[in-house]
């Protein structure tokens, strides 16, 4: 099958909204690899007085990570899905966050406006349509000297990590999604993790977007060569704009 997109992909995730968190529930290491790239950011004074941008927040997962690591952060959390954010709004939050619908490129139309401090991204850029646009986006609503970390499904690019994806997609994700009636959504899961830039290609991506101080760490346990926290800044001075 060929990926989801769009409204497409909205509606998949709107419908799996109701079990999505059992289901990432089951990942050993979900939450703390989300903790280890918060962290990864090098945010400050557990975040007072920054602005945080939580990009494609879901039902909530990667804003609890923030607000763990950085709770005295405001956080502006952002996803394209009304099911998602259903589920996150009705959560227990700090008065510091905000939830708000919004597909990744369209953040100024729905009022979501810099400069952030820091744009944290988990799980979102192989389901956006244009990755470059996102980035763009991103720059754009970083503060000069911002930090960006993007915490991702990106393979190594070595054949036995791409093996134990799909092992693991097929062996246990596939089959429990596809009982619960997701199972399009889980499939663009695993093809979307295939089909996707390798870890290195995406920091090049990133470089491209005019970011620097492009680093990629791994994530520990089983997803070591499968996810990666992907590092950059926004630079204090944008030589290449100011031309």
């Amino acid at each position: 099958m060929s990926v989801l997109r769009d409204e497409d992909l909205a509606a998949a995730f709107d419908h799996a909204s109701r079990s999505y968190d059992m289901l990432v529930a089951a990942n050993p290491g979900y939450h703390a690899h989300l903790r280890r790239s918060v962290r990864r950011l090098g945010l400050p004074r557990h975040g007072g007085g920054l602005r945080v941008l939580d990009l494609g927040c879901g039902t909530g997962a990667s804003t609890a990570a923030l607000t763990e690591v950085l709770p005295d952060a405001e956080i502006i959390a952002v996803d394209a899905s009304a099911g998602m954010l259903e589920r996150a709004g009705a959560k227990r939050w700090p008065a510091g966050v905000r939830f708000v619908q919004s597909p990744a490129e369209g953040l100024a139309q729905a009022g979501v406006r810099g400069p952030f401090d820091a744009v944290f991204a988990a799980y979102l850029f192989r389901n956006v349509a244009d990755p470059d646009a996102v980035l763009a986006s991103v720059h754009a609503v970083l503060a000069a000297g911002g930090r960006l970390a993007v915490h991702e499904y990106t393979l190594s690019g070595r054949a036995v990590d791409r093996a134990v994806w799909t092992g693991v997609c097929r062996g246990l994700v596939l089959p429990v999604a596809t009982v619960l009636g997701d199972g399009d959504l889980y499939r663009h899961l695993w093809r979307s993790v295939v089909d996707f830039d390798t870890a290195p290609d995406f920091a090049a991506r990133v470089r491209d977007a005019r970011f620097t101080d492009v680093r990629v760490l791994p994530l520990p346990g089983w997803q070591t060569g499968i996810t990666h926290t992907v590092l950059a800044r926004r630079p204090v001075v944008d030589t290449e704009a100011a031309r």
